[in-house]
């Protein structure tokens, strides 16, 4: 049997995604492929019979094979070595006043389908593919040795799971159970819920943007919008904002938000939590602040949303732009993949122009170290935001 006979080949011209190291394959790239079960690992040729590495494959995907390696190295050794350069990669970022990050960012870090997430002692992990949830044992027992958690959760509850033919699954794996943690963020103490949670616990992604909000409000009176469990009011009020009002449609994340900002000495003077509809919240009466963060959820989680997304998009920017006194601050964000920085730009240009009020934009998105985005993946890259000023 020829090697390539128990492999995947790929069509004529289809290969080039693959020799640029981009980890993903299409099902309409494949030419002919083996009998396999769903996950398996299997190596990959082109047309012409070029070895072009290994991944593994799901038939029932669009995206039927993500790679885990370009050249001869086994699989399992490439994954291996994939998840220690990712810890050794976060060594530099971190000390003991920062204890939550992402230690693994999928494809960002060579992993496809694999998020790993550390909060002080607490490991939390993601499976999105069924070829990673299939490699599931080998990977808790290499983190295990490497970090030795005090436990581990999975919260494998991504809706790309159906796609992939898995159900959801949250459960303690290792430990636990551990319902809360406190985790540091540049000296500034969070409690985070481990099962009971948005995203796996915390939004780390927003670590190096909030330290930017630390720096921008000083003597400025704050409005966090979908301002969750408060990580940008505590780093507002830590900067020095004279007050601060937290609104988010969940009553739990409201408590914990309080909970957040009595953990880091501001026990309420100046303080309004507000379990509320942001959008009714906005239109209810006058927005008297000076520095206002819009991070709401991802409008868009799929293509067909986009238009309905750049709506909502526009509605919060309008009222939050025509309501603002001169000078105030605005710090803006996309976390929906299919809105892209050009399109979220365009529309916060309507929601002015519709407000008929000046926007400058100052600053963008600051990516967080823990969240690189692979050069050969720029599918990977979903936050965009703005801070702007509005004359």
């Amino acid at each position: 049997m020829a090697e390539n006979d128990s492999g995947i080949i790929l069509h004529q011209g289809k290969d080039k995604a693959v020799r640029n190291r981009h980890p993903w394959i299409f099902s309409g790239a494949v030419r002919r492929a083996p009998h396999f079960e769903d996950g398996d690992i299997l190596p990959v040729y082109s047309a012409e019979g070029d070895f072009l590495g290994s991944g593994y494959f799901n038939a029932r995907c669009s995206i039927i094979g993500r790679m885990l390696t370009f050249d001869r190295t086994p699989p399992l050794q490439a994954l291996e070595a994939s998840i220690r350069r990712a810890l050794s990669r976060r060594t530099p970022f971190f000390d003991e006043r920062t204890t939550g990050f992402r230690l693994i960012n999928g494809e960002g870090d060579e992993c496809p389908g694999l998020i790993a997430d550390f909060y002080a002692g607490v490991l939390v992990l993601q499976f999105s593919t069924r070829g990673m949830d299939r490699l599931k044992e080998f990977v808790l027992g290499l983190l295990g040795e490497i970090l030795s958690p005090a436990a581990i959760y999975e919260k494998s509850n991504l809706p790309s799971r159906r796609e992939e033919g898995l159900s959801s699954g949250e459960s303690w794996l290792r430990g636990g159970p551990v319902p809360s943690v406190e985790i540091l963020e540049d000296g500034l103490r969070f409690a985070v819920d481990i099962p009971d949670s948005q995203k796996t616990g915390f939004y780390l992604d927003q670590r190096e943007m909030r330290r930017m909000a630390r720096g921008l409000a000083r003597g400025r009176r704050v409005l966090n919008a979908f301002s969750y469990t408060g990580g940008f009011t505590v780093a507002a009020l830590a900067g020095g904002a004279v007050s601060a009002d937290s609104v988010d449609l969940s009553a739990r994340a409201m408590e914990l938000c309080a909970e957040n900002c009595r953990r880091n000495g501001f026990p309420g003077l100046g303080l309004g939590f507000h379990t509320a509809d942001v959008f009714e919240f906005l239109r209810a009466g006058p927005l008297d602040y000076d520095f206002v963060v819009l991070d709401p959820p991802a409008f868009a989680k799929r293509k067909g949303d986009v238009m309905n997304a750049c709506r909502g998009y526009k509605d919060i920017h309008r009222l939050v732009f025509q309501k603002l006194p001169p000078g105030a601050l605005v710090m803006t964000f996309s976390c929906s993949h299919f809105v892209d920085e050009p399109l979220f730009r365009q529309v916060v240009f309507q929601a002015a122009r519709e407000a008929n009020r000046g926007v400058r934009i100052l600053q963008r998105h600051r990516q967080a170290l823990d969240h690189p985005v692979n050069i050969y993946h720029p599918e990977s890259e979903y936050l965009k935001g703005f801070v702007l000023a509005v004359d």
